[in-house]
């Protein structure tokens, strides 16, 4: 799914889009080689039809997909419900800066992932349905801790719980684009890894040095 396509000659590799039908298959013309870039260090190889074909992002969801897209909107939801206690508790205007893009990125994203997962018939997880083992996710205690908190204290413990939350989204969003296979969905994950790595950098220059 991940490998990177280089097309010479006159070969097309057809890919169908997120509308079109799923059940057409993407492929690749046999008419030219294929060629796959290797990794570092590594030379690139001939991909044959069949290889050059699996290794296009499909149009078509699996079951990685479909979990992905179930754990993140759990996950984007406890996002937002530390990103909203920022603007009465928070000290740093930075901080509270940064909360509201979350606040403002995040819950479109929830909206877009419900309807992409009812457009597959597949569920939508509740607003209190479990998360235990999701990488980042805070405990309850820590998520009680926070509400309590205020000025400078709660910004340490704000940017420490969402950094790991941001840490634990990009480690989700790495293992589909290992194992999924719709098109749409490598896309997403693809964002959430360069937004909240870059989200990262901007809160850990936040924390206080020592």
């Amino acid at each position: 799914m991940r490998v990177a396509l280089v097309v010479t000659g006159i070969a097309v590799i057809a890919l169908s889009g997120c509308t079109s039908d799923a059940s057409q298959a993407p492929r690749a013309d046999s008419t030219a080689p294929v060629i796959a870039p290797g990794r570092p260090g590594e030379e690139a190889r001939t991909l044959s039809p069949e290889e050059a074909a699996t290794a296009v992002p499909q149009a078509s969801a699996n079951a990685a997909d479909i979990t992905y897209m179930q754990d993140m909107i759990l996950h984007h939801r406890q996002a937002l419900d530390m990103a909203i206690l920022a603007p009465n508790r928070a000290e740093s205007a930075r901080l509270k800066s940064l909360a509201s893009r979350i606040k403002d990125s995040q819950g479109p994203e929830i909206q877009w992932m419900r309807t992409w997962l009812q457009q597959q018939g597949q569920r939508v997880p509740g607003h209190h349905a479990a998360h235990d083992g999701m990488p980042g996710m805070a405990t309850q205690e820590e998520m009680d801790r926070l509400a309590a908190a205020s000025g400078p204290e709660f910004d340490r413990l704000f940017l420490e719980l969402m950094i790991r939350h941001h840490e634990g989204a990009i480690a989700m969003s790495t293992e589909v684009l290992k194992n999924g296979a719709h098109l749409r969905i490598e896309e997403f994950a693809n964002d959430v890894g360069v937004t909240q790595l870059a989200e990262i950098r901007r809160m850990r220059e936040m924390q206080p040095v020592g």
